[in-house]
């Protein structure tokens, strides 16, 4: 593997892109792309603000700040994005992308029927029934993500599968209808190594094996991330991308095959 679609900077004004480039260079990348968070709901205003997913004011000094790098680096950078993605603003969305023009631009769903999908959201009041309906509501809005043919490139798409409360309620349905919206989209899935690691019972590549397949089945193309926020994460998360890849004989696209914007299904 030598380019990284979906990494992130310490900061999303910048900061830190010194330390990350340094990093990529030394586990063996010839280009990494920075995707940081940027979020627009004013529902999730609180976590924005914890959790520094305030891009939409700040992209233009870290696109600076990247260009000042790239002058300093043998690697290619790219200027990229990952976005939260909710039905409801897609508009807003279309217009923000349209506006800042990222060389690509990553989606993600991560908040759901005023929950979060992250493990740190407790499920531990809600029934069987409810959680089902939650990972429904959830790869619905996955699909609704790649059909809104806004994004180059789907996110960690089935997230819900790191949760311990959702891990087992993806069903073959819901897999199906997720790489069939894939297989008629420009939108393409990334190996996401960002939760495979020290963790046990959910040491997952998203997407995890049933979903491969399904995509796989369909002759869908992947992209590959490291889904780096730290320097560190870049030599423990590069290696195992490569033994996947190689374990599992997918052959990446090129970040090149993000910037044209055509459907990069497999002929």
């Amino acid at each position: 593997m030598t380019v990284d679609v979906h990494a992130h900077t310490s900061y999303s004004d910048g900061s830190g892109i010194p330390l990350m480039v340094d990093a990529a260079e030394a586990a063996g990348l010839d280009a990494v792309g920075f995707a940081d968070h940027c979020s627009l709901s004013e529902a999730w205003r609180d976590e924005r603000l914890l959790w520094n997913r305030n891009f939409d004011r700040t992209y233009e000094r870290r696109r600076e700040a990247l260009a000042i790098a790239a002058d300093r680096t043998d690697l290619t950078l790219y200027d990229a994005v990952e976005m939260d993605y909710e039905p409801e603003l897609e508009p807003a969305i279309a217009a923000f992308l349209a506006d800042a023009d990222f060389d690509y631009a990553v989606g993600s769903v991560h908040y759901v029927a005023g929950r979060q999908v992250f493990p740190f959201e407790s499920f531990d009041d809600a029934s069987d029934a409810e959680r089902r309906a939650f990972v429904d509501d959830y790869y619905d809005a996955v699909v609704s993500l790649v059909e809104s043919e806004l994004f180059d490139v789907l996110a960690h798409a089935d997230l819900v599968e790191n949760h311990p409360a959702l891990r087992g309620l993806t069903t073959a349905a819901h897999r199906e209808r997720v790489a069939a919206a894939c297989a008629d989209s420009r939108t393409v899935p990334e190996v996401n190594a960002g939760r495979a690691g020290d963790r046990g019972e959910f040491d997952l590549f998203h997407p995890t094996d049933p979903l491969v397949d399904a995509f796989r089945d369909r002759g869908v193309r992947f992209v590959v991330g490291t889904d780096s926020h730290d320097p560190e994460d870049f030599a423990d998360r590069v290696p195992r991308l490569e033994r996947y890849l190689d374990e599992t004989g997918i052959e990446p696209l090129p970040a090149e095959a993000l910037l044209g914007g055509s459907p990069r299904a497999a002929e």
